[in-house]
């Protein structure tokens, strides 16, 4: 089916049938399931149906069935089920058996069968004559195995049937225990459950049931007819009655239901009455505190209260049972047989051990017999002294720091004990020696007494107390270590001496200072302090002295003096101290002799005389050690010089003239002079002799040592000439010379809030000292006058601040001390008194003068009436302390006046409604520029009862459902009424005004409605009860009445089923009757009169519910739908029969009823459309569907007759008329001519009148290769511009010259066909591509060349067929270019062709103008597969391959058009739209060009 649905869309249809195939292609599916559908329903209906040939299984319908039966039954009677038990006959030749095999071992029961239709019943019943009865209370269920066997094949199935044996009347109750005992007290509430009887009867259900109640009738008790719960009615009096008997009935129901006679059982009960003590004594109790002086306190007053009368509600004893376990403790009563008591101490009370006071339990004992005992009630006592309990200090350990620097008085830190009480005082304890602390005894403010230095204490711990020493804290007081100390030199002066020209940086000697004070304080630097610059430095840190130069003995000072400072590195100022420091530089010989004068030449006479001075050589030494010596190193070998060692006169030793001398001219002396260690650099002397004579003539080089020399030593005289002559410093930083001094502008007194926050600043106490440093750094303190520690004054900066929170209700005025002290030493101070008074804040909210007040008033007061006065008072001044009154609480009911706060009654008071108002009333100051405070207190207002309501029913009415079987005596309701006075008006009696004709009474203390005679439904369905409540009020007392409706409910005594005469019923109808005919009628009896004998029938089950409606009272069945026997050839029916009593009784028959066939449905083929395919030129009888179809109609389905009606006029097919064959005739197929044929098949059935059905048989005509290939053309030509030759012949490419097209009538291989060059391409110069037929070149041809092409055509079929054409090609001299330019006609082309165009079909012409113009046109883009071609010559486009719209659906072109010397073309669109046709398109864009689309339409 799927093939052929494909093959459908791939065929093409002519445009007059395209409507008929494609509602045919819509519609084939939805046929084909309808005709499913009726398949199933046809061939599924297992029911009797006789086409089938494999009948299903035997099986019973339920794996397990449940049946029942009354015990004691009768023999053979029938037992019931609810659903039909047995087997579907599904196969008509079953003779079926049924057998009980197991379950039944007291052989009591025995199966049968019973078919009706295509159902065979299995029937269960009893065994008659058999001594054996069923009896529900030895066994309730029997589960039987029932076997099926089928006679023919053996065949057997099994089932099984749980047979419930159902009770029946038989028993009756039993009592278990049969007597009862209870003893009450006589003030057990009405309504109480004082006992429970209990009874059993074996039978269940109704069978079951029974009641309880009283053999003789009583107004104390009441019994419940089915808990037996028994419940106490009236009031118990133990002086009246102290014992009751009473016997109990219980009562099987069914001996009203089935009228028999049968004896009820009994039990006796005994109720014994004690007399009762009511109530327990109730405690309360108010504490007190009492004074400090009070001798005999009272720590609580104690009322005890019992509402018994008499004896019982009189206290024996109030005693404390817990809490004293040293019994300190002892209740006294106010007066003697009074209940109010004091709690009073016996002796000394150890309050140390329980801070918190005592927690005393009492409990209080009547004197009744037996006693009752109060519950316990807890009483806190505790002590005048710590009514808020132990004192704790608010730490266990007190972190402070106090500097040295501090001076007397100077705060440390407050301690404090919660909570605080007026009689204790701090102190400081078990502090050994003297202290240099003070403590403030009612502040717990620690000060200073005196400086504290760190160096001999750097942490000091106390511990303080209270002043009973209950209560103790550690203070750990850390002493902050400052600068009070300066250091001090280990020597009271220094002396050292060192060499002179030691390198820079030589240590001379070391200085050390210690400094008393810790950390920074105590570091020790170092400096030198001499004004002078001094060629040594000093290591700040360790005390070095170190030479900062070379120093030369010769040139420099010998002593030096110094003054050596040791500075501490303290804050905020350094101590400082000096020390001299002597150091002596010693002399050494460290400088070589130096010549004045170097380098002499001159000359001498030769004649000079022995002895005679030439020269004094002149050396000086700077060292003052030893003298210069002076020698001739070399140059006077001949001796002829003399030179004086000490005084340097050169002179002439022996003559020139003569003697060795005479012969030398020049002399060179090298002399040098010492200072006994060093030499000094060489002097040299070049002499000449001369011949004339002339004086002694030498010139030297002056050196200028003498003169740098002397310079020196003037420097050095200098200094050696001021020595160690200072100016004399006088340190002024080390003298305190003047006293701190407050400032003139300071106030004298100042006036602050009492509601400035702690720690604010009040003013600065500004002071100044002249001295700098130490002497001049400040320290301030109150001294005096802040005793009760409110204030405090910085340390450094004097800013008084507030310590404490000031209260000027305590106190209103301070007259402070103020001291200002220097840290000098002396130490120097100043002191100023300040006096400041305190201003009035709004910081006390009024206060109430109780802390909640109460009023009673009666609930009939008047309005405006006044019942109390509310007042309360503010410590503060003017409006601050001015109270005015409000009531916070939302009512209408009171009101207080704002200034005199008396509260009035403005409405109406009703105490039921509100029996207690709470009134927050509020106090409210009345500042005018501060926030204002307020108090609120609660008055208590406590409305008194009149009796001013009456009796009120909950609900208002009743409505009570009762059996009409109860038994008397059985209560049915409780009244309930409330009254909201109190007291004697709160006390309802109940009364009947209408007691429905004395069938009911009431108790008229709780509000029993009881009945007192027998109730019958049949005679009196409802009573209607008035009821009357009334209370005891004084001096009127009020009622009111409620409506009782009492509804007697039928009891059941519905004792038989109806019963149908056979279980089970056939009925027949035909199929084509109307809706509303009568089928059959049913009929049921039952043995009840009256209701319980009415019967109404229904359809409850079975498969034509629906189809059949049946008349409920007359039994009537008819239909309610239209019948079908070919869809549901019969129909099972569940009819019910349905009494009409209280609790309904029904029972079902079965009912058969079988539709009779009538011809009313037409031949229905399998398929509605077939689509077979058979090859063309088939021969004769050649088989090409067997049309199948069937009659749902029973008379009809085997007689239908087959016949082509349609779609055969030349007599292709033929059909047989019995079996629906189609086969082939002589006349041959031709797919060419006709490639699908439709046909009409007429169905008929043999009914009268005949029904038939027209079926469609599409037949697809398969291709055979029959068909050769065609050209389009019988040869082809075409003249072509002449070809140059290439320059290289090789490198030449093909290039297309021409398409010849071949078209093949026949489809898919048969008519794909292929393309070759058979002959005319001698050289191979040509080629044709084989699948499209393109031919192309790469020869060099010159015009009037001419070539002759023969192309073959051969297609894929089996076996092939071809043909050929001729392909003539002229060559022709190049044009000349035209002087007009070409361009497209037209700006659009538009073209239409069907997807099923054949091959060489015409789509349009690309006109190019101008006209005339020899053109070449070519596709050169967008030819997918080469479906297209272009006439060469003529621009005309044609299909030259099939189209295929699914394959693809649009092309976009590209043309070109040439001249032979130029071209124009188009630029390729694209379009993917699927259409049913295609569409060329040519559009222009500005330019000599254009773009063809093609699109599937």
């Amino acid at each position: 089916m799927n093939r052929a649905g494909a093959d459908f869309e791939r065929r093409t249809p002519s445009p007059a049938g395209l409507g008929f195939f494609v509602i045919a292609a819509m519609g084939r599916y939805l046929t084909m399931l309808l005709l499913l559908m009726l398949l199933v329903q046809h061939f599924g209906n297992c029911e009797g149906n006789q086409r089938l040939h494999h009948a299903s299984p035997m099986q019973f319908t339920q794996v397990e069935y449940t049946a029942t039966v009354y015990e004691n039954s009768a023999a053979k009677t029938y037992v019931g089920h609810p659903v039909k038990m047995g087997i579907y006959i599904t196969n008509p030749l079953w003779d079926l058996r049924y057998k009980i095999i197991s379950g039944d071992s007291e052989n009591l029961f025995k199966a049968e069968e019973y078919v009706l239709g295509n159902f065979c019943f299995l029937r269960i019943r009893t065994k008659g004559g058999n001594t054996a009865i069923l009896n529900r209370e030895v066994k309730d269920h029997y589960m039987l195995t029932v076997k099926a066997v089928e006679k023919n094949t053996n065949a057997e199935t099994r089932t099984k049937v749980r047979i419930q044996v159902l009770d029946t009347n038989d028993l009756r109750p039993l009592f278990s225990p049969t007597s009862y005992s209870v003893s009450l007290p006589e003030n057990t509430a009405v309504r109480t459950s004082i006992a429970r009887v209990s009874a059993t009867d074996a039978d269940i259900g109704t069978n079951g049931e029974f009641y309880y109640s009283f053999k003789e009738r009583t107004d104390v008790f009441a019994i419940h007819p089915t808990s037996g719960v028994v419940v106490l009615t009236g009031r118990l009096d133990y002086s009246n009655t102290k014992r009751y008997e009473m016997e109990i009935l219980a009562v099987d129901r069914g001996l009203k239901l089935y009228g028999s006679s049968g004896i009820s059982s009994m039990a006796k009960l005994t109720v014994y009455v004690e007399q009762a003590n009511e109530y327990a004594p109730i405690i309360a109790a108010v504490t007190l505190t009492p004074s400090e002086s009070d001798k005999d306190p009272t720590y609580a007053i104690v009322t005890v209260e019992d509402n018994d009368q008499g004896s019982n509600g009189e206290i024996a004893s109030l005693n404390i049972v817990a809490g004293d376990p040293l019994q300190q403790f002892k209740t006294v009563r106010s007066v003697p047989g009074g209940k109010e008591y004091r709690i009073k101490a016996i002796g000394h009370i150890d309050w140390e051990s329980h801070p918190f006071g005592y927690n005393l339990t009492l409990q209080a004992k009547d004197k009744g017999n037996p006693p009752q005992f109060s519950s316990v009630k807890v009483v806190h006592v505790t002590s005048p002294q710590f009514k808020s309990g132990p004192v704790r200090f608010e730490k266990e350990i007190y972190r402070a720091e106090i500097s040295e620097f501090a001076p007397p008085n100077t705060p440390v830190i407050m301690v404090k004990a919660l909570p605080s009480y007026p009689h204790l005082t701090y102190i400081f304890k078990n502090t050994p020696g003297k202290i240099k602390f003070n403590l403030n005894a009612h502040t717990g403010l620690i000060t200073t007494s005196e400086p504290i230095k760190a160096q001999y204490a750097s942490h000091v711990e106390l511990e303080v107390a209270t002043s009973d020493r209950r209560a103790s804290a550690k203070v750990l007081i850390k002493v902050l270590g400052m600068n009070s100390n300066p250091p001090e030199f280990t020597q009271t002066s220094y002396k050292a001496s060192f060499d002179e020209n030691v390198p820079g940086g030589t240590s001379v000697m070391r200085v050390s200072a210690k400094d008393p004070d810790e950390g920074e304080n105590g570091y020790v630097t170092y400096s030198i302090a001499n004004l002078n610059p001094l060629p040594f430095v000093i290591n700040h840190f360790s005390g070095i002295i170190s030479t900062s130069e070379d120093l030369d003995y010769e040139l420099m000072p010998r002593v030096y003096s110094l003054r050596i400072r040791a500075s501490d590195w303290g804050v905020p100022y350094r101590r400082e101290v000096e020390v001299p420091v002597t150091i002596i530089l010693n002399n050494l010989n460290d400088n070589i002799p130096l010549f004045e004068k170097i380098n002499c030449e001159g000359t001498i006479p030769r004649d000079l005389g022995v002895g005679e001075q030439i020269t004094t050589v002149s050396a000086i030494d700077a060292d003052e050690l030893q003298l210069v010596t002076y020698q001739i190193e070399s140059g006077n070998e001949l001796d002829l010089f003399s030179l004086n060692p000490n005084s340097g006169v050169l002179s002439l030793k022996q003559s020139l003239i003569d003697g060795l001398g005479a012969k030398i001219s020049f002399h060179s002396l090298r002399i040098t002079a010492t200072d006994g260690e060093n030499f000094a650099k060489p002097l040299y002397i070049n002499i000449t002799v001369a011949t004339t004579r002339k004086p002694v003539n030498l010139q030297c080089e002056e050196t200028g040592v003498a003169r740098m020399l002397a310079e020196k030593l003037l420097q050095a005289n200098k200094l050696h000439s001021r020595g160690e002559v200072e100016d004399v410093f006088f340190d002024s930083h080390s003298v305190n010379l003047h006293a701190p001094q407050f400032k003139s502008t300071l106030p004298t007194s100042i006036e602050i809030r009492e509601d400035q926050p702690v720690g604010s600043s009040i003013m600065l106490m500004n002071a100044t000292d002249l001295d700098t440093g130490f002497n001049g750094k400040l320290v301030y303190v109150i001294s005096g006058g802040n005793e009760d520690s409110s204030f405090i004054v910085d340390m450094e900066r004097g800013v008084l601040k507030i310590l404490s929170p000031l209260d000027r209700e305590v106190k209103d005025k301070y007259t402070l001390n103020i001291t200002v002290y220097d840290l000098g030493i002396p130490q120097k101070s100043a002191w100023r008194l300040l006096d400041i008074k305190i201003l009035d804040a709004n910081d006390n909210p009024p206060e109430f003068l109780q802390d909640s007040y109460f009023i009673e008033v009666s609930e009939n007061k008047e309005p405006d009436s006044e019942i109390i006065q509310i007042e309360a008072t503010d410590k503060d001044l003017g409006v601050n302390g001015e109270v005015k009154y409000s009531l916070l609480t939302d009512t209408d009911k009171f009101t207080i006046n704002a200034v005199t706060g008396i509260v009035k009654v403005v409405g109406i008071l009703d105490r039921e409604e509100q029996h207690v108002y709470f009134l927050k009333i509020e106090a409210r100051d009345q500042p005018t520029e501060e926030p204002q405070l307020f108090s609120t207190v609660v008055l208590k207002v406590s409305v008194e009862d009149v009796n001013d309501n009456p009796p009120k029913f909950i609900p208002s009415n009743y409505h009570v459902r009762i059996r009409e079987d109860l038994p008397e005596g059985t209560i049915i309701t409780w009244l309930e009424a409330y009254d909201p006075d109190l007291g004697q008006s709160s006390q309802i009696r109940y009364s009947l005004l209408d007691s429905g004709d004395g069938t009911f009474d009431v108790d008229k203390l709780s509000g029993a409605i009881r009945i007192v005679e027998r109730l019958d439904y049949e005679k009196k369905q409802i009573y209607n009860l008035t009821v009357r409540a009334k209370d005891k009020g004084k001096p009127i007392a009020l009622s009111s009445t409620c409506y009782i409706e009492v509804e007697i409910v039928d009891v059941n005594e519905n004792l038989h089923t109806p019963r149908f005469s056979v279980f089970a019923d056939k009925g027949f109808i035909k199929e084509d009757a109307p809706v509303g005919s009568s089928v059959m009628t049913v009929s049921a009896y039952d043995e009840d009169a009256g209701r319980d004998g009415e019967i109404r029938y229904s359809i409850r089950d079975g498969s034509g519910i629906g189809v059949f409606r049946i008349d409920e009272e007359k039994g009537i069945i008819e239909t309610a739908d239209h019948l079908d026997r070919e869809t549901t050839s019969h129909y099972w029916l569940t009819v019910y029969a349905t009494d009409q009593g209280v609790v309904p009784l029904s029972s079902f028959i079965e009912i058969y009823i079988e539709v009779g066939d009538v011809n009313d449905n037409a031949p229905q083929t399998t398929e509605p459309v077939y689509y077979p395919e058979v090859m063309e030129n088939s021969p004769k009888d050649v088989s090409v569907i067997q049309i199948e179809a069937f009659d749902p109609d029973s008379s009809s389905s085997e007689k239908l007759t087959y016949k082509i009606t349609s779609g055969n006029p030349q007599g292709f097919f033929s059909i047989n008329p019995k079996t629906g064959l189609i086969t082939t005739t002589s006349r041959k197929l031709d797919r060419e001519q006709q490639g699908e044929h439709i046909l009409e098949v007429t169905v008929t059935d043999s009914g009268i009148p005949a029904k038939s059905t027209i079926a469609r048989v599409i037949v697809k005509v398969l291709d055979e290769n029959d068909n050769k290939p065609q050209f389009l053309q019988k040869f082809y030509k075409i003249r072509l511009p002449e070809r140059g030759k290439p320059e290289r012949e090789r490198t030449a490419r093909r290039e297309p010259i021409y398409r010849v097209i071949a078209a093949d009538k026949d489809e898919g291989p048969n008519a794909e066909i292929s393309y070759s060059i058979e002959d005319g391409d001698e050289h191979g110069k040509f080629f044709i591509e084989p699948k499209t037929g393109v031919v192309s070149s790469k020869k060099f041809s010159a015009a009037r060349d001419y070539d002759i092409l023969s192309i073959k055509a051969v297609d894929n079929g089996r076996p092939q067929k071809s043909s050929t054409t001729r392909l003539h090609i002229e060559w022709i001299p190049k044009p000349v270019p035209p002087t007009e330019p070409i361009y497209f006609e037209e700006a659009f082309f538009s073209f239409t062709v069907m997807e099923s165009d054949p091959v060489a079909h015409m789509i349009g012409v690309i006109a190019v103008e101008p006209l005339g113009t020899p053109l070449w046109f070519d596709i050169t883009g967008g030819n997918y597969d080469s479906r297209f071609d272009v006439d060469k010559g003529t621009g005309t486009i044609i299909v030259a391959r099939p189209l295929d719209a699914e394959q693809k659906s649009s092309y976009n072109l590209t043309v070109e058009a040439t001249d032979g010397t130029r071209s124009i073309s188009t630029q390729v669109g694209d379009s993917e739209r699927k259409v049913d046709s295609y569409i060329l398109e040519d559009m222009l864009f500005g330019s000599p060009g254009g773009s063809l689309c093609v699109v599937m339409l």
